[in-house]
This record gives C-alpha cells, sequence and structure tokens, in this order.
C-alpha cells in the first residue's frame, strides 16, 4: 500500500466523480428530471406571460377598431347634421319667398283672375319644391298651444273650458325639417276665462 493505484483499478471502475471532485447533475435520474421539470416551469411561465400579451394586443387592436368605427359614424351624423342645417338656411328664404305669395293670395283670396292663378301656382311650386327636400308644414290650428313648436304673439279670451291653450289662428306658417324645427309658427292661442256670474 505504497499509495499507488493497483493495477486492477481502472479509470472506469471509479467511482464517478468530475474534476472538482462533485457529481455531475445529469449522473443522476433524479436530478435530470429535476432540471427538466424546472426548464418545463420556466418554458410554461413564458408561454403564459406571451399569451397575456397577445390577449392584451387583441384588446388593444379591437378597442382600435371600435374607436376607429365609432369615429367614422360620428363623421358621418356631424356631416348629415351640417347639410340639414345648411338645408334649412336655403330653405329659410325659400320660405320668406312663400309667405310673401301667401300675404298677396290673402289680400285677393276672392280673386281669380289668370294673375292671382299664377301666383297661386307660383305659390304651390315653391311649397311643393320645399317639401320635396324634407320640409313640413307644421299644422298648428286646433292643436294645444306647444312653445317648442310656434311663438305666441296675440291671445283671444274664450268662455270654452276644452279650448284654453288652443291655437286659434296662424299668423306665419312653421315648417321644420325632419325632427329639428327650422321656423316657429306665430299664432294666436285661446285663453280660457270663466264667464262672470249674474
Amino acid at each position: 500500500m505504497d499509495g499507488k493505484p493497483r493495477s486492477d483499478e481502472t479509470p472506469e471502475t471509479q467511482s464517478p466523480a468530475n474534476e472538482a471532485g462533485e457529481a455531475s447533475p445529469t449522473d443522476f435520474p433524479e436530478d435530470r428530471e429535476a432540471a427538466s421539470d424546472g426548464e418545463v416551469t420556466r418554458l410554461q411561465t413564458e408561454l403564459e406571460a406571451a399569451r397575456r400579451r397577445v390577449n392584451e394586443l387583441a384588446r388593444a387592436y379591437q378597442d382600435l377598431n371600435k374607436d376607429r368605427e365609432e369615429f367614422k359614424q360620428r363623421l358621418t351624423r356631424e356631416r348629415e347634421r351640417m347639410i340639414d342645417v345648411e338645408r334649412g338656411n336655403v330653405a329659410g328664404t325659400l320660405l320668406e319667398a312663400i309667405d310673401e305669395l301667401d300675404l298677396a293670395l290673402a289680400s285677393s283670396h276672392q280673386d281669380t283672375s289668370p294673375l292671382a292663378q299664377g301666383v297661386r301656382m307660383i305659390r304651390d311650386s315653391l311649397l311643393a319644391k320645399a317639401q320635396a327636400t324634407g320640409i313640413e308644414r307644421i299644422q298648428m290650428v286646433g292643436r294645444p298651444y306647444d312653445p317648442n313648436v310656434a311663438e305666441a304673439v296675440d291671445m283671444e279670451i274664450t268662455p270654452v273650458q276644452d279650448d284654453d291653450q288652443k291655437v286659434v289662428a296662424e299668423f306665419r306658417a312653421g315648417y321644420r325639417l325632419k325632427d329639428r324645427i327650422i321656423r316657429p309658427a306665430r299664432v294666436k292661442v285661446a285663453r280660457y276665462v270663466a264667464p262672470a256670474q249674474a
């Protein structure tokens, strides 16, 4: 026993050890399994993080697409509103001409001359063109007074309680375009006053 290895001991039969004298983690099946479990866990964590990121990006894309569609719809509504405003402005001029023709016809209501018939035809033609653009005349006489569509410029006392706050006469016609009043009517409104008791 002089410290030299015996001839029957070969490097293959010596205990497995690395140069530092420690066993390699892959030399034992348990260590290899633990290393592969750690790698699988790390990969699963990375995969889950990647899935979350993809979901976030997909949601962001959907939100962006939704915002873009809403913006397009808002632009369309704004453009339609501006067209309606301009149409209402043009209609205002046309309606003034119709009013003047109405006044001319009212002053000669019994006149059956060719001139009066021509004025009536022009007035009817202008009114038809206005109605073709979506403008409609508001019928007020006999209906309850609505301050949203008419201006009360005169009042008439009535002894009939059912006629209270009803429009009894129209001085100027009112017009609407779709759901917007482009010109309120000017009307006379009845007001109920109880008859004096004798």
